[in-house]
């Protein structure tokens, strides 16, 4: 991590935030009486995910980051079941907005993955 000066050089951190711009985007159109609900908690899910890795990062030790990196997969995974339930229940209005979605938990679990086995070397 020479080249990194803070988290927010980092592009899974980057890719994360964008994650959850995108969530956003997405919940707006749910049902209002979900709110509360599976919208609220699909929000939490999504803005754990950075919010552990810079978490992770400001621990200042590898053992540390990666721990917090196991978090905020979990966070991803907890993300992804939720979207399928919304999807399933029919809340997703934006089929093209919720394939990025997809798409981008996909390759930031691969991010992870693999950030978390360079710290594990």
């Amino acid at each position: 991590m020479a080249n990194i000066s803070n988290y927010k050089d980092l592009l899974i951190w980057q890719k994360g935030i964008i994650l959850v711009v995108r969530v956003y985007q997405l919940v707006k159109s749910f049902p209002q009486e979900e709110l509360y609900a599976l919208t609220s908690q699909i929000k939490r899910a999504a803005v754990s995910i950075p919010s552990n890795i810079s978490e992770g990062y400001g621990r200042n030790t590898d053992k540390s980051f990666s721990h917090f990196l196991d978090i905020s997969r979990g966070s991803l995974y907890e993300l992804e079941t939720q979207l399928i339930i919304a999807k399933e229940l029919e809340f997703v209005l934006n089929v093209k907005l919720y394939n990025e979605i997809v798409s981008l938990i996909e390759e930031k679990s691969k991010m992870i993955n693999a950030f978390s086995r360079t710290l594990k070397n």
